[in-house]
């Protein structure tokens, strides 16, 4: 499935690399990402700095506290400021995590859903008010896991497929998600792609993890990417194709030219896999 208007490699916009990023955007960097809630409705230099991005790079948005899966009512009125962001803006895919993020008060955890019947009709129903409002169908990343809910009456890959199925909406893939969790969970990573519903895939994301002292692995996005992971996209390009992918990267952030390479090795794969489809055509 194509990305509307977002090809290529991309990195998440962070304030920290604006000044380098002004002296010149690396080659390989063909987008951004950036989590709405973080710059809708910022003004002064904040603003200027990200229109002078958005007037010659397309942009993602990439959502951190819709709390899709939770128990609150769903926030409308942050749904409408984002999607007048991303009017404002021209951005045209917007993407959140399939999870928990809120009860009384925001959690500031991305948490799991249980894989039920029951919560994925849940989650689903507001997917679908969540894309009525913004006018466009969004993409639904698989989450990080670090606990196992009780009472599952599938797998998390089922669980994916119901409610991508139920909602009509898309799938975000992210790569080192499903490493982590193989890794704590003890499972395949790449059987658990295949078995998401891949053609409705839209957006993957990159990233590096930590390891704890027990084993535990930690989606924190503060490291480089690891061989495993590069593999796995590669296993993943083959799957979907060379579609648009950004690496995360939030924490010990490093100089510019650093991610720079990484997300030169994500193109490099993009280009990989799509020359055997232009040699065949």
């Amino acid at each position: 499935m194509k990305s509307p208007g977002i090809s290529g490699a991309g990195l998440g916009f962070r304030r920290e690399i604006i000044p380098d990023l002004k002296a010149g955007v690396p080659s390989a960097i063909g987008f951004f990402e950036l989590a709405p809630e973080n710059w809708a409705d910022v003004g002064g230099r904040s603003a200027k700095d990200l229109r002078s991005f958005t007037e010659r790079f397309p942009f993602v948005c990439h959502g951190l506290s819709l709390d899709l899966g939770g128990p609150r009512p769903l926030d409308v009125a942050l749904l409408k400021r984002i999607k007048g962001f991303m009017r404002e803006h021209g951005m045209t895919l917007y993407t959140e995590h399939l999870s928990w993020c809120g009860d009384d008060g925001h959690l500031y955890d991305l948490l799991p859903m249980p894989c039920t019947h029951e919560a994925a009709r849940w989650v689903a129903g507001r997917i679908r008010q969540a894309q009525d409002i913004l006018g466009m169908r969004i993409g639904i990343e698989n989450a990080s896991r670090y606990i196992a809910p009780p009472g599952a009456e599938m797998d998390e890959a089922a669980f994916i497929r119901t409610v991508i199925g139920e909602a009509d909406c898309l799938l975000h893939l992210d790569v080192n998600n499903a490493y982590v969790n193989s890794r704590n969970f003890g499972f395949d990573p790449l059987a658990f792609i295949e078995a998401l519903p891949l053609e409705r895939t839209c957006y993957l994301h990159m990233a590096g993890h930590y390891v704890e002292a027990d084993g535990v692995l930690v989606d924190t996005h503060g490291a480089a990417v690891i061989d495993p992971v590069w593999a796995l996209l590669d296993a993943a390009y083959a799957r979907v194709g060379p579609l648009p992918t950004c690496l995360e990267r939030d924490f010990n952030i490093p100089p510019l030219d650093e991610l720079a390479v990484e997300v030169g090795r994500i193109a490099a794969a993009q280009r990989r896999i799509a020359a055997p489809v232009r040699e065949a055509a």
